[in-house]
């Protein structure tokens, strides 16, 4: 049985004080959203008690997530609301959201591991890629600003690598190696 925002809020409440992107801007953000566009949940005078900046943000948030279960229900899922809009990723990652998560998933897979994992290009990180990027561009520049003796016989390479290509490419490939040999 799903549990209410109420007690959902009561559960996360402790993970959200402690988490660290939890700041000042963010809190606010909260604070003003439920003032704003719910004011019976949070009054003027509340809204200025959390926005208070003389107080820590973590002694303002832990006294918002006190404050909250009193006005009501409505009141908490407001409020996961809010944290859903301005913070997907600290939404995300609240432990009633990641429990709920893997009880709705009997295989035991996770579907936030899944979609991370299908943007993975390859494993071997940044750094072989800024090597082999290196690598290419040295080449080309080395190729394109060369002595043309040195490298008279490489241009001609061009019209052979161009046989995996698809056809425009093995056209301009072709036609770039025979524009170069009537040159000289």
């Amino acid at each position: 049985m799903a549990d209410s925002y109420h007690d959902q809020l009561l559960k996360d409440s402790q993970f959200l004080v402690a988490d660290k992107r939890m700041d000042t801007e963010l809190v606010d953000k909260l604070v003003l959203q439920l003032n704003r566009i719910y004011p019976q949940i949070l009054n003027d005078k509340e809204a200025h008690k959390f926005r208070n900046l003389d107080v820590p943000t973590g002694v303002r948030l832990a006294e918002l997530l006190a404050h909250l279960p009193a006005k009501g229900e409505e009141a908490c899922q407001e409020f996961y609301r809010a944290l859903h809009i301005h913070a997907e990723d600290v939404y995300f990652s609240l432990p009633t959201r990641v429990r709920r998560r893997e009880t709705a998933d009997p295989t035991g897979t996770n579907n936030a591991v899944v979609l991370r994992e299908r943007f993975v290009l390859n494993d071997r990180g940044p750094w072989f890629f800024l090597g082999c990027f290196g690598v290419a561009v040295g080449l080309a520049l080395l190729y394109y600003y060369g002595d043309s003796k040195v490298f008279g016989e490489a241009r001609k390479v061009l019209g052979i690598t161009a046989v995996g290509l698809g056809m425009q490419a093995k056209e301009l490939l072709i036609s770039y190696t025979d524009d170069t040999d009537r040159k000289p």
